[in-house]
């Protein structure tokens, strides 16, 4: 067996991962080494921004997870593409840069979390961005390594879009990542000079220039290598081999919220019984360990468009494919730029609500399944997804296989509230369509159809057809309850030597996409393990 040592080892190459070992490996006295499951970055489509319609479904970058069967969803198992490849899901999601509510993590705050209001994270946020574009507000980055762009090159059918929503009372919003969320806005995106920045185009790459860091990619972790209470590295499988690299300082796990509890499972940390089942030998009884499972629920609406705008149209016509090829090989602009919604709404489907409780996205594609193409007609999306759902699921181990994938029970739709926020969302996009700019540009509306009227009809289209917009959360939840699995200095609970910084951590859902929290949580983690706090950003927040 292989040995290697370092002062930190840091499993998982996602957004959190790549931004800390990046971070960590700033003092050149540090040495870091950084395990991930999947291979290099290559694939030509991760750095074309409309390229994840191609890597969303190729298993060479992409973990292909299923839930398990769910009787909310009437039975189906819903598809969870999570990036495996540098970058992690940074490397193939939609492209969009949303922070959340600054009330969000207040509200972590507020559950004892100390350092994690907004106003402490705001520096973190500020640091990461280098953002193109207005800042009125002032809450933005300009030299951070992540580019943050606006979304640039609307057609008329995305502007009308716009226009149907301020019809419809939702006024426009230049900047939901400034002072209010509020409003219909033009999307802002992580692509740099036409191209995808992930986390490892923005932080990793130049990091691994330096020679105290090690990048080691299909380094599948199998467990955490512990001596009594403290972990001291971990074992893995690289190219079929064992090999085991040892932390003199501290492991960190950024796998996200379903690797992270897993590892920590085959570690023998988490719910004992649950360990027992398996036949793993249980060295720490954490019952919190892949519980509170979080996600966006999303139902998408279809239409077939009146004019040739979309990108349907454009793939039916070999003319228009190579027209658009060529456009982006010389001046990488136009349809191959596009991120997965070029328009977004965060508004509230009650009005007694605080804070906006719905997000939508604008996509100028239709599609049943991505692997099956766009639809033969020109059409065009709109999704709707609950912001702040209070349905709670987890992930446990299917066997004691490290290779093995773990089950995923979101329990989608088991409250009423997330069942009568998908409703009212559902009927709120109607309205949308409904309204004078957008009537021109639809002929018809395919999904869920005119003839589903009644509120039990709707409710049915979402339990067909409603799935996951990518943003699982929450599974080893910071706090100090007792099912809390890290502090809020990312410590794990019962366990020297061993952090968790990525998705997991969230006690709640942030409202809205979660890589820029994600990119944000590596940031904050650097800090803590440097012993260093950036200054609060106070009283900007207010509009």
């Amino acid at each position: 067996m292989d040995t290697i040592e370092a002062d930190y080892v840091v499993v998982g190459a996602g957004s959190a991962g790549c931004v800390l070992a990046a971070r960590l490996s700033e003092d050149p006295n540090t040495r870091v080494v950084l395990l991930e499951a999947g291979g290099p970055d290559r694939n030509p489509w991760i750095h074309i921004p409309i390229g994840y319609g191609k890597t969303i479904v190729d298993p060479n970058v992409n973990w292909m997870y299923e839930t398990e069967p769910e009787a909310a969803v009437n039975g189906r198992k819903v598809f969870w593409p999570r990036g495996k490849v540098l970058g992690g899901s940074s490397s193939i999601n939609g492209l969009l840069y949303v922070r959340g509510q600054p009330e969000d993590y207040d509200h972590w705050r507020q559950l004892g979390n100390t350092g994690w209001a907004f106003d402490d994270l705001l520096p973190y946020f500020k640091r990461s961005e280098g953002r193109i574009g207005g800042d009125p507000s002032g809450l933005h980055g300009r030299d951070g390594a992540l580019t943050v762009t606006d979304f640039t090159d609307p057609n008329p059918l995305a502007q009308a879009y716009v226009d149907a929503a301020v019809q419809a009372g939702i006024p426009f919003n230049p900047d939901y990542n400034g002072a209010s969320q509020d409003g219909v806005c033009w999307y802002q995106t992580t692509i740099r000079n036409g191209r995808r920045c992930s986390a490892a185009i923005a932080f990793l790459r130049p990091a691994m220039k330096r020679k105290n860091l090690q990048v080691i990619t299909h380094a599948q972790a199998e467990r955490v290598l512990l001596a009594g209470r403290r972990a001291v590295g971990v074992a893995y499988r690289h190219h079929g081999q064992s090999a085991t690299v040892k932390a003199r300082r501290e492991v960190i796990l950024c796998g996200g919220a379903i690797n992270s509890p897993q590892l920590l499972m085959l570690s023998g940390i988490g719910p004992a019984a649950h360990l027992q089942d398996k036949g793993i030998e249980v060295v720490h009884d954490l019952p919190g360990v892949g519980q509170n499972l979080q996600d966006h629920f999303n139902i998408r609406m279809v239409y077939k468009c009146t004019r040739p705008l979309t990108v349907n149209d454009i793939m039916m016509s070999p003319t228009k494919m190579a027209k658009m090829g060529l456009q982006y090989l010389l001046f990488r602009n136009g349809p191959l730029t596009a991120s997965a919604g070029q328009v977004g709404i965060f508004t509230r489907t009650r009005p007694e609500l605080a804070t906006p409780d719905v997000q939508f996205h604008f996509i100028g594609f239709s599609a049943d399944r991505p692997a099956e193409g766009l639809h033969k007609f020109s059409g065009f999306t709109q999704h709707v997804c609950h912001m702040r759902p209070e349905s709670r699921g987890d992930i446990t181990l299917k066997s004691a296989d490290p290779l093995a994938a773990p089950a995923i029970r979101p329990n989608y739709l088991s409250t009423e509230l997330d069942r009568a926020t998908m409703l009212a969302g559902l009927k709120l996009g109607r309205r949308i369509a409904d309204q004078p700019a957008m009537r021109p540009m639809i002929e018809s509306e395919y999904l869920p159809g005119a003839h589903v009227t009644s509120d039990e009809d709707m409710m049915e289209y979402i339990r067909n057809y409603g799935a996951t917009v990518y943003h699982p959360v929450g599974t080893a939840k910071m706090g100090r309850d007792d099912m809390a699995v890290v502090d809020d200095q990312l410590r794990l609970h019962g366990i020297g030597g061993l952090r968790v910084a990525d998705a997991s951590i969230m006690p709640t859902l942030v409202s809205g996409n979660t890589n820029a929290a994600c990119i944000m949580i590596g940031e904050k983690c650097a800090d803590l393990l440097r012993g260093q706090t950036l200054a609060r950003i106070d009283g900007q927040v207010a509009a």
